[in-house]
C-alpha cells in the first residue's frame, strides 16, 4: 500500500504514538536552540518598541521611480550611518517610501530632507518636484511597548480560558498536552524570528496572537477523535490507549494537513506577491510569523500534543492494568492460533480476557473442520442447489 493510500485509509499504519522519544527528542532540541537564540540573539526590535525617526515621501520623481536602494544611498551620504528600514508601499502613483531610522536631530532631519529632494527630486500633486512631499515625524517607543503588555495580557486571559475549556470538555491530561503545544508554538515562532533577524513590529505581535487559535484547532480535532476511540475502553481489551490514540492521529492526519496546507497558501501569497513582487515589506513581518507558526501548530499537534497525553494517561493505574490485560490476551491468543495448550486463567485474570479466549478457541475449531453438505440436494459447479424441477 503506498504512503497516499495509507494517508486516507487512516487505518494507524503511521506509528506515531509509538516513537514519541524521537519526536521528544527532535521538539526538545528545537525548543533549546530557539530558547538560546531568544536569551543570547535577542530580538530586532523596530522603532514602534524603541522609538526613532520616519520619514514618508512619493515613491515616484522627476526622474522616474524612486527605488529603496536609491533612498538607502542618500540616507547614508547625508546621515552617515545606514537607515533602520526602507520599505515601499502601494502600487502606481499612490506609491510611497517609507524609511525608519534611530533617533535624528532637527540639524540631520533638515539634510536628510534636502539630500532627498536635490537628488530624488519627488513629484508633489501637481507633477512637479517639491520638498514639501517629504514628511518626517518622531515615533515614541511607548507605544510599541503599551501593544507588547496587551498582547501578554491578552495571551494570558487566553491560556486561561483555554485551559478551563480543555479541562470541562476533555480532561485534565488533555488540557495540560494542548497547554504544552500551544507554549511549544509561540517560542518556536518567536525563536525562528530571532534566528532570523526580521524586524519585529506591531505586526509580528498581532500575527503571533493569530495562530494560537489555529494551533488550538488542530489539536482540538485531533483530541476529540481520540476520546471518541477511547470511550469505555477500560471494559474492553482489543486495543491499549496509546494504540487509539495513535489510531485517531492517522483518521485525523490528512484532515489536519489539507487544513494546513489551505492555510499556508495565503500566506505564501502574502510573501511572494506582496513582498516579493508588490515589494510591500510591510507585510513579511506578519506573513512570516503565520508560516512559521501554522507550521509548527501543525506538528505539535500531531507528534507532540497526544504522545504527551498517551504517557501522561498511562501514569494512571487503570490504563496501566488495561494495558496488561491487552498484553495477556493477545498472548493467550497468539497460544490458542499456533495450537498450544492454554492454561486455566488465573483468578486475578480478566473475565472479558477469558470470553475472548473461548470465543477466538471455538472459531479456529470451526474453520479447523470440513464443510458438509446436505444429502439428497442436487448441487451446480458452485455447489449450490440448481433451482430445476424434477418431474
Amino acid at each position: 500500500m503506498s504512503v497516499f493510500s495509507r494517508l486516507y485509509s487512516g487505518t494507524g499504519a503511521f506509528d506515531v504514538v509509538g516513537r514519541r522519544k524521537t519526536w521528544y527528542i527532535a521538539f526538545g532540541t528545537l525548543v533549546l536552540i530557539c530558547v538560546l537564540s531568544i536569551a543570547i540573539r535577542g530580538f530586532n526590535l523596530g522603532i514602534d518598541f524603541t522609538g526613532g525617526s520616519q520619514f514618508q515621501m512619493p515613491a515616484t520623481g522627476a526622474k522616474g521611480e524612486i527605488t529603496t536602494a536609491q533612498v538607502e544611498d542618500v540616507f547614508k551620504t547625508a546621515v552617515g550611518e545606514d537607515p533602520a528600514s526602507v520599505q515601499s508601499a502601494g502600487a502606481g502613483a499612490s506609491a510611497t517610501i517609507l524609511i525608519r531610522s534611530e533617533s535624528l536631530n532637527a540639524g540631520q532631519i533638515a539634510a536628510l530632507k534636502d539630500s532627498l529632494f536635490q537628488q530624488l527630486q519627488p513629484l508633489g500633486p501637481n507633477g512637479q518636484p517639491s520638498q514639501q512631499v517629504i514628511s518626517d515625524s518622531a515615533v515614541s517607543g511607548t507605544w510599541g511597548g503599551e501593544i507588547t503588555r496587551q498582547a501578554i495580557i491578552a495571551l494570558a486571559v487566553f491560556l486561561v480560558l483555554v485551559t478551563i475549556f480543555l479541562a470541562l470538555y476533555f480532561e485534565r491530561s488533555m488540557a495540560i498536552a494542548a497547554l504544552v503545544a500551544l507554549v511549544h508554538d509561540v517560542v518556536v515562532t518567536a525563536g525562528i524570528y530571532s534566528l532570523v533577524g526580521f524586524e519585529v513590529t506591531p505586526s509580528t505581535v498581532i500575527g503571533l496572537l493569530t495562530i494560537l487559535g489555529f494551533s488550538l484547532y488542530d489539536t482540538v480535532v485531533v483530541f476529540d477523535k481520540v476520546k471518541e476511540n477511547t470511550r469505555g475502553l477500560l471494559q474492553l481489551t482489543r486495543r491499549t490507549y496509546g494504540e487509539q490514540a495513535n489510531l485517531a492521529v492517522n483518521q485525523t492526519l490528512m484532515r489536519s494537513i489539507n487544513t494546513s496546507l489551505i492555510a499556508v497558501l495565503p500566506v505564501l501569497g502574502l510573501l511572494v506577491v506582496g513582498v516579493g513582487l508588490l515589494g510591500v515589506g510591510t507585510l513579511a513581518d506578519l506573513a512570516l510569523v503565520q508560516l512559521v507558526g501554522i507550521i509548527a501548530g501543525t506538528l505539535s499537534s500531531l507528534l507532540l500534543a497526544t504522545p504527551l497525553l498517551v504517557d501522561l494517561k498511562m501514569r494512571d493505574p487503570r490504563y496501566r492494568r488495561q494495558a496488561q490485560r491487552v498484553a495477556a490476551r493477545r498472548a493467550r491468543a497468539a497460544a490458542a492460533a499456533s495450537g498450544q495448550e492454554i492454561e486455566d486463567l488465573d483468578a486475578g485474570d480478566d473475565e472479558a480476557v477469558a470470553r475472548e479466549l473461548r470465543r477466538e478457541r471455538a472459531m479456529a475449531a470451526a474453520a479447523s473442520s470440513p464443510r458438509r453438505t446436505q444429502p439428497g440436494r442436487p448441487q451446480g459447479k458452485s455447489g449450490r442447489p440448481t433451482g430445476k424441477r424434477h418431474r
